[in-house]
């Protein structure tokens, strides 16, 4: 039995630490003894109204009382604020489990190194070895506790507002309290017609416009990117600046400057149709010329980055494989079926995934284009033009449908975790990784 090990072991669990100062590792177990006493002092003051928290999300809203006979607003529970420290607190809480059980585990280990007479590493030992073996793991540890509390955290918020009802009028903090209502929001969401006409038609336009944008600037730029790299083709140099042109420019202004181009009264481009003799068009107005519009402007701004990387790969395709082609009698279309679409693919799949999933959250050129417009009266709080990203944003901001968007922002990520990791696993650069080294 090794019973040394088992000793410190059972002194660690007690309290982090005594493991370790009894098999004479001092620096280590005092620093792990000021560890646990802080966490304690932590836990006394501020655990309990975290389980409380967590459970009520308060019982006492803000409420209108007499003091020394006037009445005056007396400030009650706020539900938003008691969860976000009801989630600090538990997440510290996690840390302090992993951390306990690391501390048992060691104190175990050098118990059971010391039964077999192997001396334990003095602190300056320790020290070394860090520095030596551990140096990665250790200095990620201060990262990967700003990754849980500022990215992780408002994720489960995100969830958690979802299983509430977080929504205007009647439960919005410090007037009114928030509460749980389980799966009530989903349900309303995809079952209730006045909720689910709207989230339908918006999901179904957000995966047509993300399926069009991103082919249509994939292939727009591979079709650029081919015809510079012709042979014959002079001043590629030239051609290459002035196609990369609207990619320099902010996006914030491009698009800012395309709303006014296609305005369908005093924009230009409807003023030069007229010069010619044609009716204008309702570019921004017209809930099916909208969407073009914006798939239109959006290959505007997207073709020079697809361009750019097809370019790259283009450089890379060997010449033997062409010549090869043409001593087969391959025509110029079997060659680019048979060589380079195959090439350009394989390298360029994961970002092609990549694009397709940033045009499902693609607020930029939606809001800044039309703002979602034009308006849709059989939509809830949602345009023609309006995407789930944007969608979420005015039932967020303008709305204080907060727990709606909530259960929209999970469908998203739902939606783009599944297509992404299906699709990039059926693709030959996740089959075939080691083709190319």
């Amino acid at each position: 039995m090794q019973r040394k090990g088992t000793i410190s072991a059972i002194l660690s669990t007690i309290f982090m630490g005594l493991g370790q100062i009894y098999n004479r590792q001092f620096i280590k177990g005092i620093i792990f003894l000021l560890v646990e006493a802080a966490c304690v002092y932590y836990f006394i003051n501020n655990l309990g109204r975290a389980l409380w928290g967590v459970v009520t999300l308060g019982d006492t809203p803000s409420h209108l009382a007499k003091v020394n006979g006037i009445a005056k607003m007396v400030a009650g529970d706020h539900s938003i604020y008691i969860l976000i420290q009801s989630l600090i607190t538990l997440l510290v809480l996690a840390l302090f489990l992993i951390a306990w059980y690391m501390n048992i585990r060691d104190a175990y280990k050098i118990g059971n190194l010391l039964e077999k007479g192997i001396p334990a590493n003095t602190g300056k030992q320790t020290l070394r070895y860090i520095l030596d073996y551990k140096f990665a793991q250790t200095f990620l540890i201060l990262p990967a506790v700003g990754i849980l509390f500022f990215t992780i955290m408002p994720i489960i918020f995100m969830i958690l507002i979802a299983f509430t009802n977080y929504a205007a009028p009647n439960h919005i903090p410090p007037a009114k309290l928030v509460d749980w209502v389980g799966l009530e929001t989903f349900k309303n969401l995809l079952v209730l017609k006045t909720w689910s006409h709207t989230f339908y038609g918006v999901l179904t336009w957000t995966i047509v416009w993300a399926i069009l944008s991103t082919v249509t600037t994939y292939f727009g730029g591979m079709l650029v990117a081919m015809l510079i790299s012709q042979q014959g083709i002079k001043f590629k140099g030239f051609w290459r600046a002035i196609l990369i042109v609207p990619y320099a420019i902010p996006q914030l202004i491009s698009l800012l400057l395309m709303r006014n181009l296609f305005n369908g009264q005093f924009g230009p481009i409807n003023q030069y149709l007229g010069y010619f003799g044609m009716g204008g068009l309702p570019w921004l107005t017209d809930p099916f010329w909208a969407k073009v519009t914006v798939i239109v402007v959006n290959m505007w701004v997207g073709i020079p980055v697809s361009m750019l990387l097809i370019m790259g790969v283009l450089t890379t395709i060997p010449r033997d494989m062409y010549e090869a082609a043409e001593v087969d009698g391959a025509t110029a279309y079997q060659k680019f079926r048979i060589v380079t679409l195959p090439m350009v693919l394989f390298t360029t799949a994961p970002t092609l995934i990549t694009q397709f999933a940033g045009n499902i959250n693609n607020f930029n050129a939606i809001f800044l284009l039309t703002n979602g417009n034009p308006v849709n009266g059989n939509y809830q709080y949602a345009g023609s033009t309006d995407l789930l990203v944007t969608w979420l944003y005015k039932l967020t901001l303008n709305q204080n449908k907060n727990n709606m968007a909530a259960a929209v922002g999970i469908i998203i990520f739902v939606i783009i975790a599944s297509f992404s990791i299906y699709n990039y696993r059926r693709t030959n650069s996740f089959k075939q990784e080691d083709m190319i080294q």
